[in-house]
């Protein structure tokens, strides 16, 4: 297990790099996907334990709507991506071209319209990563779960088995004209896959 006070300030700056990289990225393949013009405000980056990182995303019982994915390859962990009720009925509304803004069921074929777009936003994260990194990263086949926030991130976390106790989040606010679509990264990595982000960059850590 790691200690996040171990991490010295440049060390943080490389993960708020990642972050940045990332969020470029998605906002981008966001554009492409629904065929508009999409901004972005400047990503705000949380590095820590993973209780504390949980604790900042709000109520644990409150509705979210989640792609998880098993990253695989020389980085080993756990990716989700988050969005509210309320985001994921805007991209739904937008790729399906439908005003479903107040969708609180959903069909097969708007789960299989989520979980896709879960899984093209997640993966521009994971592509920055393994481009900056140039290391071999692959995803999981996605899943997509809707339940209270502490419930998804809980269950993952059960299936994937050991993992370290600290996590990288970006917080992301797509700006869509008017419209505000908040997405929250996740990556908890496998006990050393983080050490090894670090060594292909430059980047010296120790023990």
């Amino acid at each position: 297990m790691s200690n996040i006070n171990k991490f010295e300030p440049f060390q943080l700056d490389v993960l708020q790099e990642i972050g940045n990289i990332g969020s470029g990225n998605a906002t981008t393949a966001l554009s492409n996907l629904i065929n508009k013009s999409v901004d972005m405000k400047v990503p705000k980056v949380n590095f820590g334990p993973f209780s504390a990182i949980t604790e900042s995303l709000g109520d644990a019982e409150k509705a979210v709507i989640a792609v998880y994915l098993r990253v695989v390859g020389e980085t080993p962990g756990n990716m989700y991506f988050l969005l509210s009720q309320k985001s994921a009925n805007q991209l739904l509304s937008d790729v399906l071209q439908m005003d479903l803004i107040n969708k609180k069921e959903y069909s097969d074929i708007e789960i299989s319209a989520l979980t896709e777009i879960g899984n093209i936003l997640a993966g521009s994260y994971l592509s920055s990563l393994a481009n900056l990194t140039h290391l071999k990263i692959f995803p999981s086949v996605p899943s997509l779960s809707m339940d209270m926030l502490g419930a998804v991130l809980s269950s993952g976390m059960l299936q994937s088995g050991q993992y370290d106790d600290y996590a990288l989040l970006i917080e992301t606010n797509f700006l869509e004209g008017s419209e505000n679509v908040e997405g929250n990264f996740i990556f908890i990595p496998d006990p050393g896959s983080l050490h090894k982000i670090f060594h292909s960059l430059g980047v010296p850590i120790h023990d």
